[in-house]
């Protein structure tokens, strides 16, 4: 065991609170992080985000567990998808030379800050849930629940073979370069299946806990055949990013309640713009 990567403890830390605040993936910070800061090869980069990720979204996981959210028919529909589509995207990341791997990275966060530009706002989230409940709710709806604090939510998810397309594909990219399928559930779930927002979110937390664990385990799987320094890096980092995205998660949701929601997304699709510029730079030159 090495301590040389004491500092992303901290980091982690910070990174855990503002990933669960604006519902966006860690690994989608932690990639571009490792590569540019770290100076690691893109492969391990993203195998070492995912397997950090992880662990973050465990913790969110339990919590909406505890609230009696999550949709597990909608859920494993979404499973059928995903798995074998972040095994795809595991395997393929293996065979993409390095250089396209940070390319696809770049674009892709090109694309995680145009989805936050276009998020609905609060007030669109809620008049969404109203119409939801109104056309899909009450006695015809197919699917109905009861939370933890004794809340009734009855709706009908539509278009279930689009959304396993939409989560397939953000799946795919999970594989290959840590991040997209939380952005593809929560665009799917809400406005294409009319899902309401509170199931959509937790729902989406557990799609992509469990895809992450298994494209997570594919990467680790391969460190651990290719041998070399690989395994040993992964894990120096993960024994300090691990529990700082366990800790940092539990912040998250009271940070949330401080803070403009709107303005986080707008101030993280500005920082991911950057980002990708300076991920996408670094191959140019």
């Amino acid at each position: 065991m090495s301590f040389e990567y004491w500092f992303m403890l901290p980091i982690s830390m910070l990174i855990a609170t503002v990933a669960m605040a604006s519902g966006v993936e860690g690994a989608t910070f932690f990639s571009p992080l490792f590569i540019l800061a770290l100076r690691l090869p893109p492969e391990v980069a993203i195998g070492t985000a995912l397997i950090t990720e992880v662990f973050g979204f465990a913790s969110g996981l339990f919590a909406y567990y505890r609230k009696r959210l999550i949709d597990y028919r909608l859920g494993a529909s979404l499973l059928l998808a995903t798995i074998p589509m972040a095994i795809v995207g595991t395997v393929a990341s293996g065979l993409i030379p390095a250089i396209f791997l940070q390319v696809i990275l770049g674009v892709g966060l090109f694309v995680v800050a145009l989805s936050f530009l276009r998020q609905p706002t609060h007030e669109d989230v809620t008049h969404l849930d109203r119409a939801i409940g109104a056309e899909y709710g009450g006695d015809k709806a197919e699917t109905f629940l009861i939370t933890a604090d004794g809340e009734e939510i009855r709706y009908t998810v539509c278009d279930r073979t689009e959304g396993r397309l939409i989560a397939g594909v953000g799946a795919l990219f999970m594989g290959m370069v840590s991040t997209g399928l939380g952005e593809m559930n929560g665009y799917f779930l809400l406005q294409r299946c009319r899902v309401p927002s509170k199931v959509a979110v937790a729902t989406s937390v557990f799609v992509v806990a469990v895809t992450a664990l298994i494209a997570s385990a594919g990467h680790l799987l391969r460190f651990a055949n290719a041998g070399g320094d690989a395994l040993p890096t992964v894990l120096n980092i993960c024994i300090f990013t691990v529990p700082g995205v366990i800790i940092g998660g539990q912040f998250g949701s009271r940070v949330a309640s401080l803070i403009s929601q709107r303005m986080l997304e707008i101030d993280l699709a500005v920082l991911f713009i950057l980002v990708a510029v300076l991920t996408l730079g670094q191959v140019i030159l």
